[in-house]
């Protein structure tokens, strides 16, 4: 193996969550920056009401089942995909992966996961709607993969929120798509978001490291000032207010779903459309701000369960250590901020990550950048098929947390697939209609044809996330 391939293949495991090595001991260093926190941190959201879905729940049952999967995926663009006969992965939380949820089946049809029943029949026509689209609707698409014996048995799911450092290392192979002057600009981009964002990283940091107490109304103020030079701060927010929900929430929609192994993604889709109603077709959490003083509407408007001050303080917590932990180079603790030096070299040192997520997002409207952005992205999407590959990883999911999000890794060797429209029963289950005769390409679509994202329907939509 090339040093190369190893640099990445260490990236992109240390990009997973294995949700199944509980028993295994931990190779780190138990007195290394973090780790006890780590520890305690999985302690804590395990003795939660709904912790024990975070182990045990559909998804998973759904991966360690049987030797046949069934996925649903919603498109918006049936008939170009029917005439291409080509369905493509876009990027986003599963990076490279045709974006599914979990289908059970019953005898009464497949039953669809409340996060695919929300996207099926609220989120696509909302998004449709807004957009003033009427001569398109969500279509369902049942897939049924056989997975090989060779399949890994683990369950390993790749969380974005870890890419930081990928990020940063794609950007130093191919920065040379960029002029002097424009590499110039954009690291000095960069570190001024950074510098500008030091007493809100610092706050952080202490509350991650020295266990310093903040009340919960300033630190958050302070959050939803620096979001907007940081904008990876609004995807750590948006995940930790997620979590919170999810975990603590005991309505009884929220039990409904735990007696079936699934945590309630209703809570936060709601959320975030109640807050942001203008999202609609253009799905972007770096914008996700939900201003302390608007926190407690926001959170009884979904959930009158929840104990917002015990929310408010635990999102203090949590944030801060995430933060530190998916921000900061692993390993390394800040020193004294008053002596960081202010250059691109020194800060991706000890803030590798951070600069990575960054630029990451700097890149889709910077200078001519926004031309290769496509590339920056396939480039990603190469390195985490080859890794799921070199795991033998069929349905990679997203594993911030066992939500219910899942992909087909479209570059599987000998991928073995069938694919139906599908039609729903007044009861709301799900039934193959029509097969079809589709080819899952291992090529990115762009993201600005993807469901999710698309505000342009001139051309034709291949594709949806």
């Amino acid at each position: 193996m090339t040093v190369d391939f190893l640099d990445a293949y260490h990236l992109w495991a240390d990009a997973h969550a294995f949700f199944d090595t509980k028993l295994i001991p931990s190779p780190a260093d138990i007195n290394a920056p973090l780790t006890r926190q780590s520890i305690t941190w999985d302690e804590r959201l395990a003795a939660t009401p709904n912790g024990h879905l975070l182990r045990h729940n559909a998804l998973f049952d759904a991966l360690n089942g049987s030797s046949t999967l069934h996925l649903l995926h919603v498109t918006h663009a049936l008939e170009q995909i029917n005439e291409q006969g080509v369905l493509y992965p876009s990027g986003g939380c599963l990076v490279g992966s045709i974006y599914c949820a979990p289908l059970t089946a019953t005898d009464r049809g497949l039953r669809m996961h409340n996060l695919a029943e929300y996207v099926l029949t609220k989120e696509a026509p909302a998004f449709l709607s807004k957009l003033g689209v009427t001569d398109r609707v969500p279509t369902p698409l049942i897939f049924e993969i056989s997975t090989p014996p060779q399949a890994y048995q683990g369950l390993a799911g790749v969380d974005y929120l870890r890419l930081g450092l990928i990020h940063l290392r794609i950007y130093c192979h191919l920065e040379y798509l960029l002029s002097k002057s424009e590499r110039h600009r954009l690291r000095e981009t960069v570190v001024a978001r950074v510098k500008n964002s030091a007493a809100f990283l610092a706050t952080a940091a202490a509350v991650a490291y020295r266990g310093t107490r903040i009340a919960a109304r300033p630190f958050l103020g302070l959050l939803d000032e620096t979001i907007p030079r940081l904008p990876i701060l609004g995807y750590l927010y948006f995940e930790a207010l997620a979590e919170y929900l999810m975990l603590h929430s005991t309505s009884q929609h929220t039990r409904r779903l735990a007696d079936v192994g699934e945590l309630n993604n209703w809570l936060y889709k709601e959320m975030l459309f109640a807050s942001y109603p203008n999202m609609a077709g253009k799905f972007d959490l770096a914008r996700f701000r939900a201003k302390p003083s608007q926190l407690a509407d926001l959170i009884h408007q979904v959930d009158p369960t929840i104990e917002i001050n015990h929310a408010a303080d635990y999102l203090v917590e949590r944030i801060s250590h995430l933060v530190a932990a998916r921000l900061f180079t692993p390993g390394e603790i800040p020193e004294a901020w008053r002596h960081t030096r202010w250059e691109f070299d020194a800060l991706s040192t000890q803030l590798g990550p951070l600069l990575g997520h960054l630029i990451h997002r700097e890149l889709r409207t910077f200078g001519r950048y926004p031309d290769f952005y496509f590339y920056f992205d396939q480039y990603k999407a190469l390195q985490a098929w080859n890794y799921w590959n070199h795991m033998d990883i069929v349905a990679p999911f997203n594993g911030t947390m066992p939500k219910g999000e899942v992909g087909i890794n479209p570059a599987y060797p000998n991928l073995d697939y069938r694919v139906w429209r599908a039609e729903q029963d007044d009861e709301g289950h799900l039934h193959p209609a029509d097969q079809l005769s589709l080819t899952i390409a291992p090529r990115l679509v762009d993201i600005k044809y993807t469901l999710m994202r698309n505000n342009q329907w001139s051309q034709p939509a291949p594709s949806a996330e």
